[in-house]
């Protein structure tokens, strides 16, 4: 394998260049990141909100949740 050497200057130009390209050509990759970027940054916020420090029996929970998926169904 032979070495390469580039110059910073160089090297940012090319990112541009690349970054500018995908953001052209290729916008669902994007999306899809931003959608889940904000997805997450969602469900980090409700399990803060979430936290009261009281805690449920599994068994109900399982109940609440397989009720709900029903209802969504």
């Amino acid at each position: 394998m032979e070495t390469l050497t580039i110059k910073n200057d160089e090297l940012r130009q090319i990112m541009r260049e690349t970054f500018i390209e995908v953001l052209t050509n290729r916008r669902d990759l994007i999306e899809d990141a931003v959608k889940e970027a904000i997805e997450d940054v969602g469900l980090g916020i409700a399990i803060e909100e979430g936290r009261t420090g009281e805690y449920t029996n599994a068994g109900i929970f399982k109940k609440k949740l397989n009720e709900r998926i029903k209802k969504a169904k």
